[in-house]
């Protein structure tokens, strides 16, 4: 597998952590030592390379011998009507640069030889013959190191893939989810050894996957790293093979973790696989047959070309069944393998659209094939093997076309037009269209859109709206933005940049959230006057919320969402399909607050304590003092009200903060980030383990520290522990900011910064006898109430009273939000040593600042890739949508997982019918 000399290029985390979280850096390390090949600039290789630049490739070169036609602008988004008669290499760099500047781009202009091909690790041709295809794959296929080859082609509404990476190659990680695991409850002293796991979580094993133990207690032999496999696996149990009669008897602990193995794949090469293409991936259960004939209707198509110098021309009966009569000759050569019925209906289809490349065809391969060379490059992810077709003739209009409907007009649609008519392009330009957001879906969205001539015409509008700005992490994927534009409103930039693709485009941006506070600007009138609505979110909540909209104004909801490589399309339609709202995924299961406060058994139990220890600290106390200090009076008022163990906590929060916990200098913000790590990682342990040390039982008798609970240990701070250093230099930087108080730069020496630290007196801890710690999972705060809340908060009221007395005058805090994507604000590296320091507590692996970030700020992987499948995919729907009169069977809502491959196409769920009486 040719990888390229991996070049340890820096990852610009701040613009790639969406893709990092997908890829993590060893795949981002190889794609930068990646150089990639694109033959064939018209629609499909540009969103090709748009999505591999963008995911930060070392160099892209960029091949076409021909030049821009006004009928390449139905799918190319980075030509323009001034570029007709240019080089389609040439007139593309300019604008494929600007998504990227870290990637090298490069053009080739005249004819390809096969040993040009040696200067890259994978190559892809959108444009090419059978025979030349074969004279490069075969040069590919033997070449050593292996070179990747690609074929892709989009003829209207069909598309196919053919992948070769080699005779061997290697996988390393044929899905990207992170290896499964277990804690164990109890195993057998059998042959296998039954073992049964805590019902805290299902297990995600299946039978054949090997595991390793760790920190079994009694059945040490175990403990040995032995990958061992497994079978029999249930959602709490499995049984492993492996002889354990002899072994110690279990006593307790114990983690399984499954392996995950690389697997070796032998591609054929074209000239073998056309012949015998083996299993192809399908993507539409309805269309089970479908591959085969279009299979050989490919290989027809490249006959007709090759014979007649020329594609197909739309609408021209004799060119059909000229392609009709080839792919009948040929499937009666195939032996075996020969198709039942050729379908000359559909056939004629594919010969009228063949010349077409169509942009939501373009969108949707683009990302199906850059997430191939990203795989051949990288060994991340399955590859598509080897063969993969595709086809929506449902997008065609109800009503028979007319062959004088087809020709072109000499506009920029032409080619659309040549599959659609005139009469469907008509609908689409005066359509009336609402996309809510203008993140990564937007974007792609937006040039769809411009290059489908929706919202195009004299009637046509299309209004975006999104209340957020651009942020530097959104660049990877987000393409018509620049880095110039950070900072900018997202709906602005996202429109002008969709307006200079096609000047034509009616659109107004607006910067308002879609909700309830807004329905004076998106009223009635506003709805009833719209055609169709795309969602391009990303929370549940605003989906939910659109979606009542839709449905009481019954207008189309064409939904999507993406998740790292995995996307999702829902159509709503309606009285024909389910609403959005009709089926809800379970919640995500909350750890209960006792787990995360005293019982952590993994790493998100210590970032998710983490995160809130940071925001009660820097954000909510401080903004505690300062609700108390602008009206006191109100506030000592309000707290009296409430009475209870919550208004005695915020009023004992904001009496520490500004008494005991006071800081004036920066020394005394040292100090108290040092008696913090003293609290929190040595002092809080010891009083745990004094109410429940190691023997404890629970009321029934059992042992109170058994799985998953883990017995912790307090830490024993040292200034020659750089993660204790670290941790006490972000905490009293984050607090000295709070204060307002200067931070001095010796703070960064880590000598100066000990010898600060070895000036203080840290007091001995002794643990209290009746100390309640919450251990009922059911339990919701941690406050325990107290036998008179009034009389403690009166107290707490005069002491208050008493030491605002000694503030300087307008002394005000400054509350700290946090904010994840900074990597210069410190957050992260207190968040990640809380977190950190915890898990060495209690024996959880620790975690580096980065993945601590993609938890404790909740990051949602992303890529170019699935959101340009996704995008592509409802905008299929959207010529049904528009035409009207498709029926439901006519729909398709998608699941794809761009790693494994999978596409699962589906008709959408009819809505629920209610009779009452005879209605």
């Amino acid at each position: 597998m040719a990888l390229g000399g991996a070049n340890y290029t820096e990852i610009d985390e701040d613009l790639h952590s969406r893709q990092l979280a997908v890829y993590g850096r060893e795949t981002m390390r190889r794609l930068f030592a990646s150089n990639i090949l694109i033959s064939g600039m018209q629609g499909l290789g540009a969103e090709i390379a748009k999505n591999l630049i963008l995911a930060g490739v070392k160099s892209v070169t960029l091949h076409d011998e021909g030049v821009v036609e006004l009928w390449d602008l139905s799918s190319n988004f980075v030509f323009s009507e001034t570029d007709v008669g240019k080089n389609r290499a040439l007139a593309s760099v300019q604008k494929l640069q600007e998504l990227n500047n870290a990637v090298i781009i490069s053009t080739l202009t005249t004819k390809l030889t096969k040993e040009q091909l040696s200067n890259f690790q994978a190559v892809v041709f959108t444009d090419i013959s059978f025979e030349k295809a074969i004279e490069f794959d075969d040069y590919c296929h033997n070449y050593n190191p292996p070179i990747s080859f690609i074929k892709a082609e989009v003829r209207g509404l069909f598309g196919s893939i053919f992948c070769d990476f080699g005779p061997e190659f290697t996988v390393v990680d044929v899905d990207g989810e992170d290896p499964h695991t277990g804690i164990i409850a109890s195993i057998s002293n059998d042959n296998p050894a039954f073992v049964s796991c805590v019902d805290d979580e299902r297990l995600e094993f299946q039978d054949g996957d090997l595991v390793v133990f760790s920190e079994v207690h009694g059945m040490t032999e175990l403990n040995d790293g032995k990958p061992r496999k497994i079978k029999s696996a249930r959602p709490y149990s499995f049984t492993v093979e492996e002889d354990t009669t002899k072994f110690g008897t279990y006593i307790k602990g114990g983690i399984v973790t499954q392996v995950k193995q690389p697997k070796v794949l032998n591609f054929k090469p074209l000239r073998e696989a056309l012949k015998d293409p083996g299993e192809f991936l399908l993507s539409d259960f309805s269309k089970f047959d479908r591959p085969p004939l279009l299979h050989i209707a490919f290989q027809a198509l490249d006959k007709f070309v090759s014979d007649l110098g020329r594609f197909p021309v739309a609408g021209s009966e004799e060119d059909a069944n000229k392609l009709i009569s080839i792919a009948g000759n040929i499937n009666e050569r195939v032996g075996d393998e020969k198709v039942e019925d050729i379908n000359p209906k559909l056939l004629r289809n594919f010969a009228f659209g063949a010349r077409a490349v169509l942009n939501p065809m373009a969108a949707m391969f683009g990302g199906i094939v850059g997430q191939e060379v990203v795989k051949a490059c990288s060994g991340k992810f399955h590859p598509l093997f080897q063969f993969f077709y595709f086809d929506s003739v449902e997008s065609l209009p109800t009503e028979p076309l007319d062959p004088s409907d087809l020709k072109p007009l000499n506009t920029r649609y032409d080619a659309q037009i040549s599959v659609f008519g005139s009469k469907l392009q008509k609908k689409l330009e005066d359509a009336k269209v609402f996309i809510v957001g203008s993140g990564a879906l937007g974007c792609e969205f937006l040039k769809n859109i411009a290059l489908m001539g929706v919202s195009c015409g004299d009637q046509g509008k299309l209004t975006i709206t999104d209340d957020d700005v651009i942020e530097k992490s959104n660049l990877s994927r987000q393409f018509l933005f620049r880095d110039w534009n950070i900072g900018q409103a997202k709906s602005t930039v996202a429109a002008s940049a969709a307006a200079s693709i096609n000047s034509r485009l009616n659109i107004e941006a607006l910067q308002n959230r879609v909700g309830p506070e807004t329905e004076n600007v998106f009223d009635d009138t506003f709805w009833e006057n719209l055609t169709v609505i795309i969602n391009a979110l990303d929370n549940v909540n605003a989906r939910l919320y659109i979606d009542q909209r839709c449905l009481y104004f019954q207008e189309p909801l064409l939904e999507s969402g993406t998740l790292g490589a995995k996307c999702n399309t829902q159509m709503v339609i309606p009285h024909l399909t389910e609403n959005y709202g009709a089926s809800r995924d379970p919640p995500e299961k909350q750890a209960p607050m006792c787990t995360v406060h005293s019982f952590p058994h993994n790493i998100d139990h210590c970032l998710t304590w983490a995160r809130s220890e940071f925001e009660g600290l820097l954000e909510k106390t401080p903004a505690e003092v300062n609700a108390y200090l602008s009206n006191p009076v109100e506030y000592k008022t309000a707290q009296r009200n409430a009475g209870d163990a919550q208004a005695r906590d915020n009023l004992e929060q904001v009496l520490e903060c500004l008494e005991k916990e006071k800081c004036e200098t920066f020394q005394d913000c040292i100090a108290w980030a040092r008696l913090r790590f003293e609290d929190y990682f040595v002092n809080r342990v010891k009083q745990l383990i004094y109410t429940f040390p190691e023997d404890a039982a629970t009321s029934t008798g059992a042992p109170f520290w058994s799985a998953p609970k883990r017995f912790p240990q307090p830490l024993q701070f040292s200034v020659a522990d750089p993660s204790h250093l670290q941790f006490v230099m972000a905490a009293s930087i984050l607090r000295a900011e709070t204060f307002g108080i200067p931070i001095p730069d010796w703070i960064e020496h880590p000598k100066m910064l000990a010898e600060a630290i070895e000036k203080l007196i840290v007091p001995d801890f002794e643990p209290k006898k009746d100390v309640k710690i919450v251990t009922d999972e059911k339990a919701t705060t941690l406050s325990v109430a107290s036998i008179d809340d009034a009389a403690v908060i009166d107290e707490l009221i005069f002491k208050l009273e008493l030491c605002t007395k000694n503030l300087p005058l307008g002394f005000k805090m400054k509350p700290i939000q946090f904010e994840k994507d900074d990597d210069t604000n410190y957050h992260m590296d207190l968040i990640a040593g809380l977190a950190n320091m915890r898990a060495r507590n209690y024996s959880i692996p620790e975690v580096d600042k980065l993945k601590a970030k993609f938890i404790a700020g909740r990051i949602i992987p992303a890529i170019a890739t699935s959101t340009a499948m996704a995008t592509g995919l409802v905008c299929l729907e959207l010529y049904k949508a528009l035409d009207g009169g498709h029926k439901l069977e006519d729909y398709r809502n998608t699941f794809a997982n761009l790693a494994l491959p999978l596409f699962s196409m589906a008709e959408p769920v009819p809505p629920k019918t209610i009779k009452h009486g005879d209605m």
